[in-house]
């Protein structure tokens, strides 16, 4: 579960073509791309706002509604081109290029994360995974070595890398959020079961699995 945005944590949102675009919408427009990116791996050519809807649970009128603010992408009867809303979408959530990621922990959530292409499908690479554990550092994780700690701010550098993913214990997550801001890393998104205090200019995600799973435990009483 996602604790807090970027928009609550700053009072901004992004800005497109001299335009202010909030993180609502843009947190909307994220959902559609994950629709968008599947249909289009099982060669689906065009798909309409219903579809879309039943997939996020979003209304097809506040679906249409989004998609118009940025231009005309569907034709009625025909629905919208799915190749040229993927297209679109990522030009406006500014993700049509190569986003760099650095992971953080090597253990089981960290690999579990790394051999994922759920980050590779919206415009973001995991480049380079570190770890602190001597007997972890050297060894290889998908196509990936296992750095030390140590060599963050060069790999960081020389990668070009501005996102950090925190897959650490509780303990070592306030540490390393620190480390990876004074490193350079531009946002964080942590998946440690803790909440991570934000510093200012390095926006912060924090991804609880257990609040998921309580609040799914709560529906599943009576």
């Amino acid at each position: 579960m996602i604790e807090e945005t970027v928009e609550e944590q700053t009072g901004e949102g992004l800005t497109v073509d001299g335009e202010r675009l909030s993180l609502g919408v843009a947190a909307r427009l994220s959902r559609y791309l994950q629709v968008l990116t599947q249909a289009r791996k099982m060669g689906r050519d065009t798909i309409s706002s219903q579809e879309l809807s039943e997939h996020t649970h979003i209304n097809p009128t506040q679906i249409r509604r989004d998609l118009s603010g940025f231009g005309k992408f569907g034709k009625r009867g025909v629905g919208y081109n799915v190749e040229s809303l993927v297209a679109e979408i990522r030009k406006i959530l500014r993700t049509s290029g190569q986003h760099n990621i650095a992971l953080f922990g090597a253990g089981k959530l960290g690999q579990a994360i790394a051999s994922s292409d759920v980050f590779a499908d919206h415009g973001f690479q995991i480049v380079a995974m570190f770890d602190v554990e001597p007997a972890v550092v050297g060894k290889e994780v998908g196509s990936m070595r296992v750095r030390d700690f140590s060599e963050l701010e060069s790999v960081v550098a020389e990668q070009e890398i501005v996102v950090g993913v925190l897959a650490v214990p509780a303990e070592a997550a306030q540490e390393n959020y620190d480390t990876l801001a004074q490193a350079g890393i531009r946002a964080v998104l942590n998946f440690a079961p803790v909440r991570v205090k934000r510093r200012p200019g390095v926006p912060l995600k924090n991804v609880d699995l257990r609040i998921d799973l309580e609040e799914l435990a709560f529906f599943l009483r009576g």
